[in-house]
């Protein structure tokens, strides 16, 4: 579990380093995006692995791993904008969107870290193609809390699905890091 952490840690703080450049770059343009649009772009990015997975053809030339630190960082993105919704400022300080990533980096972590706990590690003996697919498993189960605006009988919300993912993508780039596929 030590070297799950510290592998974590090294994941994500490559995707925190390139939102903070987008954020630099682009600012906050993101905060226009409803949760159903980042819900998509999570979707095109997940749908891309999978079929680079099944075809072996890589015709736009940006690789897997991209694509899933693509994947955790619109989950943050989407995390945030459950929390802020479409109250405040479109546009915010550096500073504070990545003080809010790091807070939902650290809830997610802490989230791995209970059920890698509970689950033993098992994610280590995964494929990386059944990881997509859980991924995409979880969008589809999104899509459809979205379209029942948000509720759910039994089920958890739109908030730990974005996490899932998020750990997903995590254990897809460890094993990749690792020479697995």
């Amino acid at each position: 579990m030590q070297n799950t952490t510290k592998q974590y840690d090294a994941v994500f703080d490559k995707c925190k380093d390139l939102f903070a450049k987008k954020t630099k770059d682009y600012g906050t343009a993101w905060r226009i995006l409803r949760t159903s649009s980042l819900t998509d772009q999570i979707f095109i990015k997940a749908q891309r692995i999978r079929t680079i997975q099944e075809t072996g053809v890589n015709k736009v030339g940006e690789n897997i791993e991209d694509e899933f630190v693509g994947i955790i960082n619109y989950c943050i993105m989407a995390l945030i904008q459950l929390e802020l919704g479409d109250s405040g400022e479109l546009e915010m300080k550096a500073d504070e969107a990545i003080n809010l990533y790091e807070k939902y980096y650290l809830a997610t972590k802490e989230l791995m870290e209970k059920k890698n706990h509970d689950y033993g590690e098992a994610w280590r003996d995964m494929r990386i193609s059944s990881l997509t697919d859980l991924i995409l498993m979880k969008l589809l189960r999104v899509k459809q809390i979205e379209d029942n605006e948000g509720k759910t009988i039994v089920s958890e919300g739109l908030d730990a699905n974005y996490q899932d993912m998020i750990n997903y993508s995590v254990f897809a780039l460890i094993l990749m890091s690792e020479g697995k596929n």
